[in-house]
């Protein structure tokens, strides 16, 4: 009988995970921190983190962190935004942060990735173009 509850504790914490996972997909603009998302969940911090990196094999802030960036990668290849409104834009509150963390997981600073790559996704559906366009995530990028 308890492999049956711990079966179904396993369960309902994935459910909270996929949950917490949602709201970070929804609200990345916003101020995020794992206090917040952990008294959301009904979770300690020390839970969440540890059930977040079980299920989706990071912490919540870096998968916070390649959302953002994922969605300043669209914006800077729309290419009518500066980047530093895009930083604004993302949720980040620093241009210093914005640009480190964008050149880690891409490989090349915003500006630059503004510059090269604004016509990248151009002619894939935008079903495919989030599969290519995709940030590699911990500091995999290839050194340009």
């Amino acid at each position: 009988m308890s492999l049956g509850r711990a079966e179904a504790q396993r369960l309902h914490d994935i459910a909270v995970i996929r949950r917490v996972r949602d709201r970070i997909d929804r609200e990345y603009a916003k101020p995020l921190n794992l206090q917040a998302l952990a008294a959301g969940a009904h979770m300690s911090v020390g839970h969440l983190s540890r059930e977040f990196r079980r299920v989706y094999d990071e912490s919540p802030y870096s998968y916070l962190m390649t959302r953002r960036i994922e969605r300043a990668m669209t914006l800077l290849r729309r290419g009518d935004l500066s980047v530093t409104e895009v930083c604004f834009e993302v949720g980040f509150s620093s241009l210093g942060t914005f640009s480190t963390r964008f050149t880690e997981l891409v490989g090349v600073p915003p500006s630059v990735y503004r510059r090269d790559h604004s016509q990248a996704a151009a002619g894939i559906p935008p079903c495919l173009s989030k599969q290519v366009t995709r940030p590699v995530k911990n500091r995999e990028a290839r050194a340009r």
